[in-house]
């Protein structure tokens, strides 16, 4: 089993907490954009994309 192979393995057991941690991240990162004066209706674009990128995977994604 590679590394890869474990790795996807644990994901898969805790795909809830990978999707909470990577909200926070996404939530954070828009944050700190948004106080560096970018405009907020494309921080939220950029948001939502990330989050459709990086949210639980589905049986295609694993």
């Amino acid at each position: 089993m590679s590394l890869f192979d474990k790795a996807k393995d644990l994901l898969g057991e805790h795909a809830d907490k990978v999707e909470d941690l990577s909200d926070q991240g996404i939530d954070k990162a828009g944050e700190f954009a948004e106080s560096k004066g970018l405009d907020a209706d494309k921080v939220d674009q950029g948001q939502e994309f990330l989050d459709d990128r990086i949210g639980e995977p589905g049986p295609d994604r694993v």
